[in-house]
């Protein structure tokens, strides 16, 4: 599984990093979300989803 953020959709709602915060950081001079890497590991992939379907902009797109 892989997954990014569409820079240009997030608004920073943090959402995200709740749900996975070992996969979603968030920059500093924004509060946007991005990832270090986009290789999801096996036991990560369920708050993942979690992330991916609790994003308001639908920002996070996750490719299996």
């Amino acid at each position: 599984m892989r997954v990014r953020v569409l820079d240009d959709v997030c608004q920073g709602h943090t959402l995200c990093a709740m749900a996975a915060p070992e996969i979603f950081k968030l920059r500093e001079e924004d509060g946007h979300s991005y990832v270090e890497s986009d290789e999801v590991p096996d036991d990560k992939r369920d708050a993942v989803r979690r992330a991916e379907i609790g994003c308001p902009e639908r920002a996070i797109v996750v490719e299996d």
